[in-house]
């Protein structure tokens, strides 16, 4: 494979890193070449993952930090671990995210702080703290993990695409802020993708073939085919 095409002596930090599009993300750079910093709120999935890559790849350094990135003392956290762990950062992959479906009258205050904070205010905050270490390289690269939901009304629920369509627009504007700086920022916006967070609504034929009718291939993503489009964007 060319160099053009790997990425060794990188180190990309990834969030919401223990299942689904962000274990998928840490299996695609590992096998690149990248060392690994991973994050999540539950630790147990977090650590049997880190062992499953340690296994596959002795050579590569994977590391692992449990965190509730909705909380802003968790997200200095995380900073202070990345730095105290001295190593240098490349690429910063904003996956972390949830979401509470329900129609947009039902959502309490605290439901919809959350979802903000967690799906909006991480990355945003996130790319901040770590741009330094991001510019250090002059060659540093931000994914941030978006959702069709945030370009057209699907059935996920309001405050869910109303984030992801103001993380797809933080994007444009870092990119262009942070390009004199070295920093590539870029986003995907994967469709239904088959994950835990999408089984429940897949399991049901109707919904199922709603969404199958507005797929041209006719048929569910793979968490794998959106870790080869954030790869891509860190190349």
């Amino acid at each position: 494979m060319s160099a053009h095409w790997r990425l060794d002596q990188q180190t990309a930090l990834i969030t919401g890193a223990s299942k689904g599009i962000g274990a998928a993300c840490a299996r695609e750079l590992v096998a690149l070449g990248a060392d690994l910093l991973l994050v999540a709120r539950d630790p147990g999935p977090l650590e049997s993952l880190q062992d499953e890559l340690e296994a596959a790849y002795p050579q590569r350094q994977i590391r692992v930090f449990s965190a509730d990135l909705a909380e802003s003392e968790d997200r200095l956290a995380l900073m202070d671990w990345v730095v105290d762990l001295g190593t240098d950062l490349h690429l910063l992959i904003n996956n972390a995210g949830g979401n509470v479906s329900k129609p947009a009258l039902d959502y309490s205050r605290g439901e919809l702080l959350e979802l903000i904070e967690l799906n909006l205010l991480s990355a945003f905050e996130l790319s901040r703290l770590f741009h330094p270490q991001l510019a250090a390289h002059g060659r540093g690269a931000i994914v941030n993990v978006g959702s069709v939901s945030g370009l057209t009304h699907v059935r996920s629920g309001a405050p869910y695409g109303m984030t992801k369509g103001a993380l797809h627009q933080l994007t444009r504007n870092l990119a262009c802020e942070w390009a004199a700086d070295g920093i590539r920022v870029n986003a995907v916006a994967p469709w239904y993708i088959r994950t835990g967070r999408t089984e429940g609504v897949l399991a049901d034929p109707a919904y199922l073939e709603e969404v199958l009718e507005r797929t041209p291939m006719g048929r569910i993503g793979e968490p794998a085919e959106v870790a080869a489009a954030v790869a891509f964007l860190c190349l």
